[in-house]
């Protein structure tokens, strides 16, 4: 029951590191980067690269942030920022974007699964548990990224401006508040956290072209059930990634997987807000 519990937190704080960076993006500029998959692509391959350059295995989180963070401002700057006033045209760039992603990683790794090495290897003695050293540090890592973004959002002139945005662009604008700014920003932010994410992934799992499609798909289902809140995100990545846990254990892994697509289509349903406030 312990490793299970455990297991129920520590997959919450996955999906939350994993899901952030949509919210982010989703909350200023009201649209889904499709594109998210592919950056957290990046960071799994970032962490590779490092693995095969013998380098400190924990460098590949912080060379994952910026990696992600530049590539996202020369994608918002180049592809998304002409099609603000057409969301619909930038989530079809966006996963455009994607595709080519994969297709040019394809080309320069290969179509083969490859493994990376794990800064830290072993279990630790967790109430009466022994349980992955690496897992708990990832929690922890999530717990860091959500205590950051709250204190920027609530205590930096970025954070203001940005909640002026999400709040009423229009009325923001009216005020000087330069909202391009604030996209470019908070699109950049959103990319570095999807490869962070990424990086993080990666000694749990194998690296491929394609291992940020089911996750991309987890991220998009909890940000829907969760508007535009950091606290709904984080109930949904535990209510829903808990019941995932659940059935993955006592009943199928591919039912698993679809566990959080189905509940959050069932919660939207009821409550269109989700998670969120009404």
């Amino acid at each position: 029951m312990t490793s299970l519990l455990l297991d129920i937190v520590t997959t919450a704080g996955i999906l939350f590191a994993v899901s952030v960076g949509l919210l982010i993006v989703f909350g200023v500029q009201k649209i889904i980067n499709f594109a998210h998959g592919a950056f957290l692509t990046i960071g799994g391959y970032t962490s590779l690269v490092v693995t095969h350059f013998h380098l400190n295995p924990w460098l590949a989180e912080p060379l994952a942030l910026i990696s992600g963070a530049v590539l996202g401002a020369v994608v918002e700057r180049i592809i998304v920022r002409p099609l603000y006033r057409r969301p619909l045209d930038a989530i079809l760039a966006t996963w455009g974007l994607a595709i080519v992603v994969v297709q040019l990683i394809t080309i320069g790794f290969g179509r083969g699964v490859q493994f990376v090495q794990s800064p830290v290897a072993g279990a630790t003695r967790v109430l009466g548990t022994d349980y992955s050293l690496y897992r708990l540090i990832f929690l922890a890592i999530a717990i860091g990224i959500a205590i950051a973004i709250a204190a920027a959002l609530q205590g930096t002139r970025l954070g203001l401006v940005a909640r002026a945005v999400i709040m009423n662009e229009n009325l923001a604008r009216g005020l000087g508040i330069n909202s391009d700014l604030v996209r470019f920003a908070t699109f950049s932010i959103g990319a570095g956290l999807a490869s962070l994410a990424g990086a993080l992934l990666t000694p749990l799992l194998s690296v491929d072209p394609i291992m940020g499609v089911p996750w991309l798909l987890n991220a998009f289902m909890l940000v829907m059930v969760s508007g535009t809140s950091l606290v709904s995100l984080a109930l949904a990545c535990l209510v829903l990634g808990g019941a995932q846990v659940v059935v993955s254990s006592y009943g199928s892994p591919v039912l698993g997987g679809l566990t959080i697509v189905v509940l959050a289509a069932i919660v939207l349903r009821v409550r269109p807000a989700g998670f969120a406030r009404a």
